[in-house]
């Protein structure tokens, strides 16, 4: 059912306007930052869930306003694509192959002769990453700052706020319940909580606990009679 919830209203494609910092803003400075001249090597390194992925691909976006720039997952990059990027973000680096490994390197060198900008994401910072070191020595070179994933207060902060943009006040019981039964990464609860409100105007009800009960009833009866 959440999955056919989530489908009325897809997660929002992610930017860094859209980004819930929480404890975060340092990284989220960081990056602008880099944008717009600034240091231009970022590594953002903490355990999943803290928004490493959001900021990553939120970077790429931003950056393709002003030239060529990609996103790409570590583990399955065409490494021949990103020769002549103005920008690049790469994910999970920690996951690289030997030859992901060289070929990141030489695009860092090449990055940084021309001035360009990355921005990597891992699990640890480079020091303690299973890497060459003259990589580690590269995506250290920069800022590294490390990520921390939202609390449920900052959680429903942010939820609260997504709300008040649309019109929308939003129960405290509802919240909770958005937080306990549907996975707690914001970009899910922030579609799950656009997809309910699209159901409200359907409905011409108001936002409650009971609506996105029935919400989710009605769209689980209507899975079971496709």
């Amino acid at each position: 059912m959440q999955q056919l919830l989530l489908a009325l209203a897809p997660p929002p494609p992610p930017t860094l306007d859209n980004f819930s910092p929480g404890k975060n803003g340092a990284a989220l400075k960081a990056l602008r930052e880099a944008l717009e001249g600034g240091e231009r090597f970022v590594f953002l390194w903490g355990p999943s869930g803290s928004g490493k992925t959001h900021l990553l691909r939120a970077f790429a976006g931003a950056a393709a306003a002003k030239g060529r720039a990609a996103y790409v997952q570590a583990a399955n990059a065409d490494w021949a694509r990103t020769g002549d990027l103005a920008a690049l973000a790469v994910d999970e680096v920690s996951r690289l192959d030997d030859a992901g490994e060289i070929a990141l390197f030489d695009l860092c060198n090449r990055l940084r002769a021309s001035g360009g900008a990355l921005a990597a994401g891992g699990e640890a910072p480079p020091a303690q990453l299973a890497l060459r070191p003259d990589l580690r020595s590269r995506l250290a070179s920069g800022i590294v700052l490390q990520l921390h994933p939202l609390s449920d207060e900052e959680k429903a902060a942010a939820l609260r706020k997504r709300a008040a943009g649309r019109g929308m006040a939003l129960e405290e019981e509802l919240i909770r319940y958005l937080l306990t039964h549907f996975e707690r990464d914001m970009g899910t609860q922030i579609a799950v909580l656009d997809a309910l409100d699209r159901y409200s105007l359907q409905q011409k009800r108001p936002i409650t606990l009971p609506l996105l009960r029935e919400a989710l009833r009605s769209l689980g009866e209507r899975e079971a009679s496709s």
